[in-house]
């Protein structure tokens, strides 16, 4: 059964660049397992050390946030295509005289 993971630019540097990689996996868990084994370099840029998604990363099966699933449990099927989206942040925050104008 192969499984579609979208890599977002940020981490491709830990996938040698590729932007989708085919992974056999049952579940959401077991898809991150394999993509840490077969990308060390994976390891802690989506999931903490006890094996949980960090709240800047989401993670999406056929664009459906596994937190409305089954979490890391979500069961995957063969043609099923996953996205791990990191948070974006940035921007500078209003002066105190801009923000009066708000």
């Amino acid at each position: 059964m192969s499984v579609e993971v979208y890599i977002p630019t940020p981490f491709r540097r830990a996938t040698n660049n590729k932007d989708k990689v085919s992974v056999d996996a049952q579940d959401v868990r077991g898809l991150l397992d394999e993509l840490e084994d077969r990308f060390g370099a994976l390891k802690g840029l989506v999931r903490n050390e006890a094996g949980e998604i960090h709240d800047h990363v989401n993670v999406y099966v056929n664009s459906e946030a596994i937190e409305s699933l089954d979490g890391l449990g979500t069961t995957l099927k063969d043609g099923d295509e996953v996205s791990i989206i990191p948070a974006l942040a940035g921007g500078a925050g209003l002066s105190s005289s801009e923000a009066a104008l708000v």
